[in-house]
């Protein structure tokens, strides 16, 4: 076997395990020092031959995402209809795709572009803040996300959001990997001053806390959709709002599988006056059909305040919308996903003024995407996300976007409500921490207490630049090594 391809696959094995166990530092499990330690590996890998850096990159990418999103399979073959055989390698692809981000971070090593701790670091963070945005984005699985919320450098979010914990994070495991390792008191430093960052309230309350109930009907996904089903489905969520004696009750997404003009007028009427009797409003997730070409993915209130509606606006490729329809609406064809080609809402959209606090709500996966969040902030007072994680079964999904929720919290300085279809339904506080939540795959209402907030972080006022200004500081310091 020749040299190359013995280098090849020994690189390969190692690369390969470090990227399966960074799965590890996120939910469910939480060992937020795990990715810390496998990005060690990993430099440590391109330390030791730099000629193959992008190869060990990419194929830590194929563990990592292999791993960290294989619930795409349980979408495509549960619930979508596609065999398993086609799933597999969907998912396969769909990794292999991710993992090219990773590649190109060690080719940047490879050819020698960057090769100090600053500059690999820059590198790492600036992979993710691209997969974050291009062909509309899958940030899911930032590094950032598993530190959220007890690590020393989860006090950065409120400044530097989640790529920029993923820039230091990334930089502290280079200089780590480093021989000797380097900056080891700068390490300590900008650790120890995450601590001290955990310490300041940086947004403040707004007005007397008040009642939620937040209601998981846990609709299976495999009959949810069927017509036979609707009846039973709606008269479960009516008995459970009836239940509430909150001043703001939530519905999942969807929760209705019903367009909002084909629901009877005399149950919508009923949840309006659920809403009144508590003194506030019912928040409901339903599809919404404007004409024969326009459909959303919405969120109507209904109670005291006057009826508002939030309308998706960021939506999910070939689940939400189909792109570039003559080349991919024959996936459409395969899958068996109800509402395909939702249209979107607008881009800026006011926070709700429901049950006396302004709510900037947001549909399941649009919670991804911090900087899109920020658009309704400061002007909001709480935030609530609706979701169907149904789609993505008894795995660890769920649990991810949990975490990911606990983020927006953190960056926003805000509580963050969850109403789910199946879990997990959640209150998390302003700190990121979740207080309350509800089993998964079990029907139940978390009832609580959450708490309006205003003001503004450095991140709702600057999103993701102070990240991307930092990195390109690091790289600036790459630069300058290379000229002297």
């Amino acid at each position: 076997m020749p040299s190359h391809i013995k280098n090849a696959v020994k690189f390969a094995i190692p690369a390969l395990f470090l990227g399966i166990v960074s799965v590890l530092g996120f939910a469910p499990v939480g060992w937020f020092f795990m990715p810390l330690l496998t990005l060690i590996g990993l430099y440590t890998l391109w330390q030791r031959d730099p000629a193959y850096s992008a190869w060990t990159g990419f194929v830590f990418g194929v563990g990592y995402f292999g791993a960290g999103v294989s619930w795409i399979y349980i979408s495509l073959h549960d619930y979508g209809g596609m065999s398993a055989t086609l799933a597999t390698l969907a998912t396969f692809l769909f990794a292999a795709f991710l993992a090219l981000f990773p590649a190109a971070a060690g080719y940047m090593h490879q050819r020698r572009l960057v090769v100090t701790p600053w500059g690999i670091a820059a590198i790492w963070m600036l992979q993710e803040w691209v997969r974050g945005w291009i062909f509309t984005g899958f940030p899911w699985l930032a590094a950032g996300y598993s530190q959220v919320p007890v690590s020393p450098l989860a006090g950065y979010a409120p400044i530097l959001g989640v790529f920029g914990i993923s820039l230091l994070l990334s930089w502290s495991a280079a200089s780590l990997a480093r021989q000797p390792p380097r900056h080891l008191l700068l390490i300590a430093i900008v650790w120890a001053a995450g601590i001290g960052l955990q310490q300041i309230q940086w947004t403040r309350p707004f007005g007397a806390p008040f009642s939620v109930s937040l209601l998981q009907g846990n609709i299976s996904q495999s009959i949810k959709w069927q017509p036979g089903h609707t009846a039973s489905t709606l008269r479960i969520y009516r008995d459970m709002a009836a239940a509430s004696h909150a001043r703001l009750t939530i519905l999942p997404e969807t929760a209705l599988p019903e367009f909002y003009d084909e629901v009877p007028k005399r149950y919508l009427d009923a949840l309006a006056a659920d809403g009144r009797k508590n003194g506030g409003d019912v928040l409901l997730g339903i599809p919404e059909q404007i004409d024969d070409d326009h459909y959303y993915n919405s969120v109507m209130s209904f109670g005291v305040s006057a009826t508002q509606v939030y309308r998706k606006f960021h939506l999910v490729p070939l689940g939400e919308f189909i792109p570039l329809k003559p080349v991919f609406g024959w996936i459409i064809e395969i899958l068996h996903i109800p509402l395909s080609d939702f249209s979107r809402g607008d881009s800026y959209q006011q926070p709700l003024r429901i049950a006396g606090q302004r709510v900037a709500a947001d549909v399941c996966y649009e919670d991804v995407f911090g900087e899109e969040i920020i658009h309704q902030l400061p002007a909001a007072s709480v935030l609530v996300n609706v979701t169907d994680d149904a789609w993505f079964g008894d795995s660890i999904a769920p649990w991810q976007h949990l975490q990911i929720s606990q983020m927006r919290a953190l960056e926003s300085g805000r509580y963050m409500l969850r109403a789910t279809n199946t879990g997990v339904t959640a209150i998390i506080d302003a700190r990121g921490f979740v207080l309350a939540n509800l089993p998964v795959f079990t029907r139940g209402t978390l009832n609580g207490a959450a708490q309006g907030y205003q003001g503004s972080t450095p991140y709702v006022r600057w999103g993701n630049k102070m990240a991307l200004l930092l990195a390109g500081i690091m790289l600036l310091a790459e630069l300058r090594r290379k000229q002297t």
